[in-house]
């Protein structure tokens, strides 16, 4: 690429070959916000409109996607973020809040005393120890300007008086209530009031949660010292070691229906939810062109978005170009090697994202894209050892899904097929009548439904004085755990994610962290940054933001039609969530990507399934031209639900 070509990140020419875009890039020099819900949204950019920085907002609206989209995060979740603050002499940071494993989470427990061959998808086995609420505190106390009362304000109104209640979150109770009813009578009293599923648009409290953060509103004040920090460190410490610690200690004891349709109980304890979670952390750095691509480590999966820039890096533009052949085979290929390197190096026993970016290495990688597609899981040797090679197994039809996120997808003839491992519904659910909505108390005993995972969140802020924040948070969604008893949420099940295998780098471990999929990213060219990006999607986080960033560095694309281009994606990867599937030479694509371009595919050796028009992906985009000040902001028009916001 020409050394004075420069990312679309400010307006300027129109991209190649345009398309009207679904609404404007949104400009302006004041601060910028996008996330993947309106309210959120909406919540960052008044923090910002009343003085406070971008890690206020943030923050603040962090709290309110755990009660706005239930279905997608909660307070028993994890989050990972990237932030740069400017004028920080550490420059920019992982902000770390993925929970390790339990103390009694050993490998011996789970297959001899619980019977287990796979971690379940569902159920407090599945817990590791929560970590977004403390990361969210961290990243306040540390950055922040806010008090915690006035930060927590947004999400305690929503959920003390309510809000009106999203389609999607209608239909993940609806499809889950007759499981509530059966096993997990504590989430049917809260998600199915009277036995009725919420309509949407209905207002819906939860006066449980909203007691649970004014208790760590009241913790701050009552500490001991005034200044700001030592009242969020005081909220902190009630979080890990008060009511919700004891409660969430007494509800594992209770033995409750796992994915694996058996009841276990959890192994959580009150020691392991004491000990501080969150931390910053260096980031992971890789070179694409003229900009650096900075990523969290190998416990999460951000370095497959570097080891595929990489790969692609010497390729000549044309051959990087999504939407055409060439471009789109070329994509899939370099994910395909980039994928087989997590899932056979990732996690807290593997080795350091620099052995596997090595030059050398990534120039023998390179050398097997061909122009015919490859079945996937070909990982390469790191550091003269041989790779890891994960054992996939076959899942039973009623096989329990509790992963991140699904829809049902078709191939081309009509007939089921693919993984069904795609983002967003491509078409509207049906709406629920009043004879669904009632909750059936003489049905037969229902498995967890297959359909109905969880997914995730993700916001991007920038301020005025060049702060710049991406968190992608996650876990302890409404339908992975039942709901405790007096908090309003329910614990996460990351580490479904872990083997029970000890050869495994991400093998399930006492104080290990599970291997994440959460995966925001930050572009800096000169070390300041100038985009923030991120999606939800599991497995699909790094491959949608591949495609979203050649567009915008290479193609010079605007932000906004970046996001609305078509989306793609494999499926030769092993999925991270039960069951753990595995589609050689899978490709799922979004149908806008054209019929002409999805015959090349198919002939080049792909097997392609159609997911609809406008079905992949909820990335949300802020940028910053450090010369100008000029920010923007983007958000996805999939699902109609993620809004960006500035001025």
């Amino acid at each position: 690429m020409p050394s004075d070509r420069q990312p679309h990140v400010t307006g300027g020419p129109a991209a190649p070959r345009p398309t009207q875009p679904t609404r404007p890039t949104l400009q302006g020099r004041f601060g910028m916000s996008a996330s993947t819900h309106w309210l959120a949204t909406a919540t960052a950019q008044s923090v910002l409109e009343r003085g406070g920085n971008a890690a206020d907002a943030a923050v603040a609206a962090g709290f309110v996607l755990h009660v706005v989209e239930p279905h997608l995060n909660g307070p028993g979740g994890d989050l990972v973020g990237l932030v740069h603050m400017a004028g920080d002499p550490e420059g920019a940071r992982v902000l770390m809040g993925q929970g390790p494993a339990p103390h009694r989470a050993t490998i011996t427990r789970y297959r001899d005393e619980e019977g287990l061959v796979d971690i379940p998808g569902s159920g407090a086995l599945a817990a590791a120890v929560p970590g977004a609420v403390d990361a969210w505190l961290l990243l306040l106390a540390q950055h922040g300007t806010w008090d915690l009362a006035d930060v927590l304000e947004y999400a305690i109104d929503l959920a003390e008086n309510g809000h009106p209640v999203l389609e999607r979150v209608c239909t993940t109770i609806e499809a889950m209530a007759a499981y509530f009813h059966e096993h997990w009578p504590s989430s049917e009293a809260l998600w199915c009031p009277q036995g009725q599923v919420p309509r949407p648009g209905e207002l819906i409290r939860n006066p449980e949660y909203a007691q649970v953060l004014r208790e760590l509103v009241a913790a701050g004040e009552a500490a001991t010292t005034p200044e700001r920090v030592a009242r969020i460190e005081a909220a902190r410490v009630c979080w890990r070691t008060g009511r919700v610690a004891q409660e969430i200690a007494r509800f594992v004891t209770r033995p409750h229906r796992h994915g694996d349709g058996r009841d276990h109980a959890g192994v959580l304890t009150v020691e392991d939810l004491a000990a501080p979670v969150a931390r910053f952390e260096a980031p992971v750095r890789g070179r694409f062109r003229d900009v650096e691509i900075l990523k969290a480590g190998t416990w999460t999966q951000g370095p497959v978005l570097l080891e595929a820039l990489a790969l692609l890096d010497p390729l000549p533009d044309d051959h990087l170009d999504p939407p055409t052949a060439d471009g789109a085979h070329h994509v899939l290929e370099a994910l395909k090697l980039a994928l087989a390197d997590r899932d056979a190096w990732y996690g807290e026993d593997g080795p350091d994202a620099s052995v596997l970016l090595e030059t050398q290495r990534i120039e023998e990688r390179r050398q097997l894209i061909g122009r015919t597609a490859r079945a996937g899981g070909e990982p390469g040797d790191a550091a003269g050892r041989a790779p890891w090679t994960p054992t996939i197994r076959a899942a039973e039809s009623s096989a329990p899904l509790s992963g991140e996120p699904t829809v049902r997808v078709s191939r081309a003839d009509g007939t089921p097929g693919g993984v069904s491992r795609t983002a967003d519904t491509p078409e509207p659910p049906t709406p629920a009548t009043a004879e669904s909505r009632a909750v059936p108390t003489d049905a037969p005993e229902p498995p967890m439904p297959r359909a109905e995972r969880g997914d995730t969140c993700h916001l991007d802020v920038v301020d005025r004085w060049g702060n710049v924040v991406a968190i992608t948070p996650s876990g302890g969604w409404l339908q992975s755990s039942p709901t405790i008893p007096g908090l309003g949420f329910c614990l996460g099940t990351r580490l479904q994610m872990c083997w029970l295998d000890e050869a495994s780098p991400s093998a399930l471990r006492p104080g290990a962290r599970p291997r994440t999929t959460l995966s925001p990213t930050l572009v800096q060219r000169d070390g300041r940054t100038i985009i923030a990006m991120g999606t939800p999607g599991g497995d699909q986080q790094d491959q949608w933001q591949l495609p979203l960033l050649l567009r915008l560095l290479v193609q010079g694309v605007p932000p906004q039609q970046a996001i609305d281009a078509p989306m793609l994606h494999t499926t030769a990867c092993v999925g991270s969530f039960a069951p753990r599937q595995q589609e050689p030479y899978g490709v799922v694509v979004e149908n806008r990507l054209g019929e002409e371009v999805i015959a090349e595919l198919e002939a080049r050796g792909h097997r392609v399934t159609r997911a609809g028009d406008w079905s992949l992906g909820r990335l949300s985009v802020v940028t910053r031209d450090p010369d100008t000040g000029i920010l923007q902001a983007t958000a996805n028009p999939r699902g109609a639900q993620g809004y960006a916001a500035g001025r």
